[in-house]
């Protein structure tokens, strides 16, 4: 079956709103075996609503449109909607009821706008709202099925939810759609997908393999279609299987957790703790480290030495070696890891000290340059590593290759 998405509202193109909505929509109705094949995002105008309306039409089993049916002037969609279903607007008094209970119960007036959105295109089915003013609207033409959702997301979601969905499993029998995410680390995309050629000319014709790259992490996304849960099931574990054979240096997790999160089970799981000594990364890495809940079951603190004066007098880190080094060397986050350790009473350190840029760079140290340390009681180890230009990428990158060389310290000891 295939689906379409429609998304209006001026806010969506000029980056004022991010378009979360097609997202969550094209994940559900993947889950029901839907073929998302075009998300469409267009101004609040008539004749672009139209055109990406025409445009569908024919192409899509089902068209989920989300945006512009709020009560002021802007929201067009629905004189929209009877231009194309050839109808009119016309009172809807379920509607209109909820709307006035609602009002009442927020000790709201009722006024002209409110009243306005009790109107709905004749020949629609309606969508009952409990999360809002606007309800949905179910239009069926040539076979096609249409269903206009207001833009809030709580009740976009409660629409689909409730009404939306259930029908249309109801009404469709389903091709089943599996996805298994493959997490990945410590490779560029193009090197990956050299050494997975053959795993790809080996994959069976229904199931495929996309890349997701984002700031170092590339996520492996398998997906499986077929109309037998069980066999697919198996086909998919097999291939995956195959993954884990092929490239097991680079996966870390599957299921789309962060790197943060598969370091914490891990701590959980050998019951051990972390620290963390920070330059160039700032305190990313123990944002990072703390977005996850339950940290504080593992997490000690961290120092963050930025100047080189607090890299001396509060880390121990001798003058000589910063001298003859430089702040942005293995010798000093070796030592930056080793005393924040023995300080903060951790089983483990990270440190971190680079050039994030946009200047500071030289010819042997350019800017995107990292060097990086993880102690542990048994031996600490180090890495340079040198990245891009761009300071914000450079400070997530920098964060994510530390947490990953963290990783595999916990997993060889």
């Amino acid at each position: 079956m295939k689906a379409a998405i429609i998304t209006i509202g001026d806010e969506i193109l000029i980056g004022q709103t991010v378009d979360t909505n097609s997202a969550w929509i094209g994940a559900e109705l993947s889950k029901s075996g839907f073929d998302v094949f075009t998300i469409i995002s267009v101004h609040d105008a008539k004749e672009d609503i139209i055109y990406a309306l025409k445009e569908i039409t024919g192409k899509a089993d089902v068209v989920l449109i989300t945006g512009g049916l709020g009560p002021t002037s802007d929201d067009i969609t629905k004189p929209v909607l009877c231009e194309f279903f050839n109808t009119r607007l016309v009172e809807n008094s379920q509607v209109k009821s909820m709307i006035e209970e609602m009002m009442r119960r927020r000790n709201n007036p009722m006024n002209e706008n409110n009243r306005r959105q009790s109107l709905v295109p004749e020949c629609c089915k309606v969508l009952t709202n409990a999360r809002g003013t606007a309800p949905g609207m179910w239009f069926e033409k040539d076979g096609t099925i249409y269903i206009s959702m207001p833009g809030v997301p709580s009740e976009m979601k409660y629409l689909m939810t409730e009404h939306v969905l259930p029908e249309l499993n109801r009404r469709f029998t389903s091709q089943i759609i599996l996805h298994r995410n493959i997490m990945t680390y410590g490779t560029f995309e193009a090197k990956l997908a050299e050494i997975l050629t053959d795993f790809e000319k080996g994959l069976p014709s229904n199931i495929k393999l996309a890349y997701l790259p984002s700031s170092g992490v590339i996520k492996l996304r398998l997906t499986g279609k077929g109309d037998n849960h069980k066999m697919l099931m198996e086909q998919m574990s097999s291939q995956v299987e195959i993954l884990y054979r092929t490239i097991p240096e680079f996966i870390y997790g599957e299921d789309e957790d962060p790197l943060e999160k598969v370091i914490g089970d891990l701590l959980k799981e050998k019951k051990q703790t972390v620290c963390t000594a920070e330059s160039c990364t700032g305190g990313e890495i123990a944002h990072l480290i703390t977005g996850i809940p339950g940290c504080s079951e593992y997490y000690k603190g961290s120092i963050i030495a930025y100047s080189n004066s607090v890299k001396s007098t509060v880390l121990n880190v001798p003058d000589e070696i910063i001298k003859n080094h430089g702040a942005v060397s293995e010798e000093v986050v070796k030592y930056m890891a080793d005393e924040t350790r023995k300080l903060l009473q951790a089983d483990y350190c990270i440190a971190t000290s680079g050039i994030a840029g946009p200047d500071g760079g030289s010819e042997y140290k350019p800017v995107g340059t990292l060097c990086m340390a993880v102690s542990s009681e048994k031996r600490t180890i180090t890495d340079k590593r040198v990245f891009g230009t761009e300071r914000q990428t450079n400070i997530i990158r920098f964060s994510m290759a530390a947490l990953n060389l963290l990783r595999k310290q916990i997993i060889s000891l």
